[in-house]
């Protein structure tokens, strides 16, 4: 960390230093600021001082922090490091709302079953009228022209991820089980800070203040009905559930996560295989993380967007909960880095948010040159560097975590 940057922090720990016996420090009405609190500086200063960290973690985690402070919004950002068992993140250990990203879960909890041999993803299903879901659904002109659409479990566990497809994706979620089944998948893979929600239709009405009905699920009738609904319930359910998201995860705990998918420790080699193959062919967000790869690396990820609130008087931006991307960053040299960007709430543009993005990835690719050394990239490293048990809690160091406990 740069000596003023340190020496500042030290001085504004000291002036708060009594302040800290007594106050609790709630993130509510700062986190929709782009300046850092003097809470969030006092936390800041309280981490820097009581972790020991490599000069790489504290470049990045000071490239964190600036990006997460410098957008208007809920913001969480994580990178692991899995080959040095290295954590850093920005706020990454509140939950914040998942929306697609938690196609993820219902992917896990399929393969997890098809390697205990309880679901065939060969096995067909089908999708009639009164299973189409709202919002984005390719399958749905599909099913609207033909009466049904039948696919194999496999190909909807595909759509669903690479396409987002809502209704392909609630397809894959009855098979399992339902909710509970994901549920109770998370818990024994010990993701006790990844929730899932009772699903895409209740939950997207929940958000809008209305009780689903299936009629919503043709043209704009969603975004007809919700127009109808008294701004202050509207507010009120959309405040509700960015402040506690029944669907929602930690940073930190998805950017695990999907260390424990590319390592292996979640599924079969050929169920692992097969997921890292579909999250790279993921075609939305292309210009949110994968917008800022430099040459030479490669993403494997998932996106998530939710609803806006779009009650505003004309001219003003309307708030949206939210706008993720989580992936798998592979580098040159093959190194991996996993990375979880999470914007819980926020009415800045879609450029700004996706600059944003942008420089996360650029802060993951500076701090893999630092890591490596000059010279190194392009290089391969040698199998045992890049295996490194991402469970091993040893070697998990919550760089920040003092940060959050603080607002928690």
């Amino acid at each position: 960390m740069p000596v003023m940057r340190r020496l500042l922090l030290i001085l504004v720990c000291l002036i708060a230093f009594g302040a800290l016996s007594t106050c609790h420090f709630s993130g509510g009405a700062d986190d929709s600021k782009g300046a850092p609190s003097l809470g969030e500086r006092v936390e800041q200063a309280a981490a820097d001082l009581t972790v020991e960290r490599s000069a790489e973690e504290e470049w990045l985690d000071d490239q964190l922090f600036a990006l997460g402070t410098g957008l208007e919004g809920k913001i969480g950002i994580a990178v692991y490091d899995p080959a040095r068992g290295r954590m850093v993140h920005f706020k990454g250990t509140r939950l914040y709302p998942q929306q697609s990203v938690s196609k993820l879960w219902v992917a896990l909890t399929a393969l997890d079953m098809a390697d205990r041999g309880t679901l065939d993803l060969g096995e067909t299903g089908t999708v009639r009228m009164r299973d189409l879901a709202v919002f984005h659904s390719p399958i749905r002109q599909n099913v609207i022209a033909q009466g049904s659409f039948s696919s194999t479990y496999a190909d909807f566990i595909k759509r669903a991820l690479t396409q987002s497809d809502n209704t392909a994706n609630d397809t894959v979620l009855r098979r399992v089980g339902g909710p509970e089944q994901v549920r109770s998948t998370l818990a024994k893979k010990g993701f006790a800070d990844i929730r899932f929600g009772p699903g895409e239709r209740p939950m997207q009405s929940q958000i809008a203040g209305l009780e689903w009905r299936q009629p919503y699920a043709l043209g704009d009738t969603f975004f007809e009905v919700r127009k109808g609904v008294p701004h202050d319930v509207r507010k009120a359910a959309f405040d509700g559930y960015v402040n506690d998201p029944v669907d929602g995860a930690t940073p930190v705990a998805i950017a695990a996560a999907l260390a424990q998918l590319k390592q292996g420790e979640l599924l079969s080699p050929a169920n692992t295989a097969r997921f890292l193959g579909w999250l790279g062919e993921v075609k939305s967000g292309p210009n949110r993380l994968k917008g800022g790869l430099p040459e030479g690396w490669s993403i494997a990820h998932k996106t998530g967007t939710g609803q806006v609130l779009d009650i505003v008087e004309p001219g003003q931006s309307a708030d949206q909960a939210g706008y993720n991307d989580v992936g798998i960053l592979t580098a040159p040299d093959g190194s991996i880095y996993t990375v979880a960007v999470m914007i819980g709430r926020t009415h800045v543009s879609i450029p700004e948010r996706m600059e944003m993005m942008h420089g996360v990835v650029r802060a993951i690719a500076g701090y893999h040159e630092m890591v490596i050394g000059p010279g190194a990239q392009g290089k391969k490293l040698p199998p045992e560097t890049l295996s490194k048990k991402s469970s091993e809690p040893a070697e998990v160091r919550f760089l920040t975590a003092q940060r959050d406990s603080l607002e928690a």
